[in-house]
């Protein structure tokens, strides 16, 4: 499986983005997708998941109500919505995809078994 994530930039306090991600090769393998984030000298950090038919979406305390995540099967793709952005959503941003997560585990990034390349979000006051 290979992943490649696009549309990072700079936005404003309060700004909206939209991230991409596709996915490529075995992906009727993949069980969950999601995405995580890593600001300089901080951990990784869950921001968004989806898993294999659940309708139901996860997401990160400091991004709920605020960023939407999809997943398009036909098109192998999992985009992010970004609205009502925050300085501190600064960070670069990666998706992730699992072929053994199990769903109690969606958040962790170790449960994860491959990843894109990220892309990096600036988020001006």
């Amino acid at each position: 499986v290979q992943l490649q994530a696009s549309g990072g930039g700079l936005v404003q306090a309060g700004g909206s983005l939209t991230l991409s991600c596709v996915a490529s090769g075995t992906t009727s393998r993949i069980r969950a997708l999601g995405w995580f984030r890593q600001a300089p000298g901080k951990e990784r950090e869950f921001v968004a998941g989806t898993f294999r038919g659940n309708s139901v979406n996860y997401y990160g305390d400091s991004v709920k109500g605020r960023f939407t995540i999809s997943r398009d099967i036909a098109k192998n793709t999992v985009p992010l919505q970004m609205d009502g952005s925050k300085p501190e959503d600064t960070a670069v941003y990666f998706c992730a995809a699992g072929i053994t997560t199990i769903l109690s585990t969606i958040r962790r990034a170790s449960a994860y078994n491959y990843w894109g390349q990220g892309t990096q979000v600036t988020v001006s006051s």
